[in-house]
């Protein structure tokens, strides 16, 4: 049996979806709970091996406080199916796009998204820079 292969553009909405999730802090059965789902549901949504349909996605964006442009920012130009760089540094964008959408990434943006006070925000750059050059010799 072929495995079906989820279209980007799933993937992509998916991921915001978790994103646009985890940053309000709402768990996949609660949104499944409000949307009439289980959170098998969600969880399918989420990885994009079910696509979501225009009105649960309008839904969707009611729920979560976000347009449902959102759930389309950031998504890279595709040709048939796949993702085209342009002028871009390869693999550069994707390799951050991983890491928001990590769980990691989603609790370090939140945490940090927390932090009210800009000279510690600055401070808080510095010394991951730091930590990252010291992780690169």
């Amino acid at each position: 049996m072929v495995k079906k292969i989820p279209n980007p553009v799933d993937v992509h909405v998916g991921r915001r979806i978790r994103m646009r999730r985890v940053l309000v802090g709402l768990s996949q059965e609660k949104l499944g709970e409000q949307i009439g789902l289980t959170f098998q549901q969600v969880q399918k949504y989420e990885k994009g091996s079910n696509r979501v349909s225009a009105s649960r996605l309008y839904q969707i964006a009611q729920i979560l406080s976000v347009p449902v442009s959102f759930f389309f920012d950031d998504l890279p130009d595709l040709v048939d199916g796949k993702t085209v760089s342009g002028f871009s540094e390869a693999g550069t964008d994707s390799v951050v796009m991983d890491f928001l959408h990590s769980s990691e990434g989603l609790q370090l943006n939140k945490a940090f998204a927390e932090i009210k006070e800009p000279a510690v925000r600055r401070k808080i750059v510095e010394l991951v820079k730091s930590i990252a050059g010291q992780s690169n010799t």
